[in-house]
């Protein structure tokens, strides 16, 4: 794993949050998109090099809304960015994680990601991010 990528935040309301971080970091998002295959509208911000994923359901099957509905708003995932996203599961997965995904898929932000199962880290959802090409 190279770097922190991002950090998820799970919102009911994209476009609310969307002002509140416009306002807090005193810029736009620099990107926003659905991703159909996962229910949820994004909106990517940069602070420095960091940078944060708000996420918003768009219906009620999607992760987002079960998140939101078992935990409310908040941070969701935290992503780490990889060079190699198919070899890094397979190491992870030989160090017991479980993974929800057998193979990776197309995320936000133009990544293939993967996701590790949060009862086999700490509670925490770990996601894997590689740039695709």
């Amino acid at each position: 794993m190279n770097k922190i990528e991002h950090i998820g935040i799970a919102v009911t309301s994209l476009e609310t949050s969307t002002i509140i971080y416009e306002k807090l970091f005193g810029s736009a998002a620099y990107k926003q998109e659905e991703v159909v295959s996962e229910g949820v509208k994004t909106a990517f911000f940069k602070n420095g090099p960091n940078k944060i994923e708000l996420l918003e359901a768009t219906n009620s099957e999607s992760p987002i809304a079960k998140f939101i509905a078992k935990k409310g708003e908040g941070i969701h995932h935290i992503a780490f960015e990889v060079d190699d996203i198919v070899a890094e599961m397979a190491r992870l997965e030989k160090e017991g994680f479980v993974l929800l995904n057998e193979i990776p898929k197309k995320g936000a932000d133009n990544k293939l990601v993967a996701f590790l199962h949060p009862k086999s880290t700490n509670g925490v959802l770990i996601e894997l991010c590689q740039e695709l090409k």
